[in-house]
């Protein structure tokens, strides 16, 4: 069950973000197979409505990543909002939603890479890699990189405390 429900008059699609973080303290980083931007991004996707943002946080790992070899470290406060751009409106998600509201957590990654397996039942990514924190914002596509600036200052701050 949703803990904050999605009414109809909002036209952002729920979701939840992951920050996957390993031992050296790098977040998971997967190029997106959909786009023609050179987008890279964390795991991310929609919260169905029989689901918690935590359970949809690793159902969503499992699906991208292939593993679900994890720990919720940290949940960010509060829910996060993007846009998406005006060509795009319309277009995706059967033309509901005019962007994303997400829930973000920071997880903390129990496998090794082995466990990755990016070549899912429907795979998102064509390609991942560990990156610092800190370089996420400029990996994404353009019309995200502020939210990923808040997200991963926040992150920082609750994880490593700066």
């Amino acid at each position: 069950m949703l803990s904050e429900p999605c009414l109809p008059e909002n036209r952002y699609r729920p979701c939840v973000g992951i920050a996957l973080l390993n031992t050296d303290g790098l977040v998971f980083m997967g190029q997106r197979r959909d786009s023609q931007l050179e987008g890279w991004q964390m795991p991310q996707g929609g919260i169905d409505a029989d689901e918690t943002p935590e359970q949809a946080a690793f159902r969503e790992l499992k699906e991208e990543t292939g593993t679900d070899k994890a720990e919720i470290i940290a949940a960010i406060p509060g829910w996060h909002t993007y846009d998406l751009p005006p060509e795009w409106q319309g277009k995706l998600w059967g033309g509901t939603y005019i962007g994303q509201r997400q829930k973000w957590f920071a997880m903390r990654f129990l496998g090794t890479d082995s466990d990755i397996n990016i070549q899912t039942a429907e795979p998102e990514f064509r390609a991942w890699r560990w990156v610092p924190l800190a370089e996420a914002s400029s990996l994404i596509v353009p019309f995200k990189r502020e939210l990923y600036s808040k997200v991963t200052a926040e992150i920082r701050l609750l994880v490593f405390g700066d």
